[in-house]
Parts: structure tokens; C-alpha cells; sequence
């Protein structure tokens, strides 16, 4: 969800948000679509692709206690490493 302040989409950031949603978790691989998860707020090319409970779940979620996060020993960096990968592998084929 943006603020009123936040700057608008570009239509390359769109098309980038759109792509990572279209991808698996990258945490436990639940099938798509999936939420972008913003590293950073408002850096729309570094998002990571997760399901509903690897993102804002209570037990599992990056939002919440992390569980699933620490099961699989990844942060968000790994993730993201998960994401470009296989949005790398797609655009390849």
C-alpha cells in the first residue's frame, strides 16, 4: 500500500512488481501469486516473492515471529537472492 507522499510507479517498476508476483515463495515455494515484500520501502526492484504466511503471517510471516524465516536459515537478502534467480531463469527461457 502506498502513502499519499510515495512517488509514483514507474511503468518498469510495475512490470517488475507484476513479474516477482507471478513467482513462487521464495521461502517455502507455495505457488503463486505471491506478495512483494519490500526490503526497503519504496525500492520497488528489490522485492522478494512470498506467500501470504512467509510475509504477514503471526507465526511464520517476515512481519510476525519469523519461524518459517528461521526453519529455512534465510533472511532477506537470500530471498531476494531466490527471487532475481528464478526471474533470471524465466526470462531466459
Amino acid at each position: 500500500m502506498r502513502t499519499k507522499n510515495a512517488k509514483a510507479i514507474s511503468p518498469a517498476e510495475r512490470t517488475h512488481l507484476e513479474a516477482v508476483k507471478g513467482l513462487p515463495c521464495s521461502i517455502c515455494d507455495a505457488p503463486p501469486p505471491s506478495d512483494a515484500h519490500h526490503i526497503n520501502q519504496g525500492q520497488h526492484f528489490t522485492t522478494v516473492a512470498l506467500c501470504k504466511d512467509c510475509h504477514q503471517g503471526s507465526f511464520n510471516g517476515w512481519h510476525g515471529q519469523k519461524r518459517m524465516w528461521t526453519v529455512m536459515k534465510m533472511d532477506e537478502l537470500a530471498a531476494l537472492d531466490v527471487t532475481l534467480r528464478r526471474l533470471n531463469q524465466r526470462n531466459a527461457a
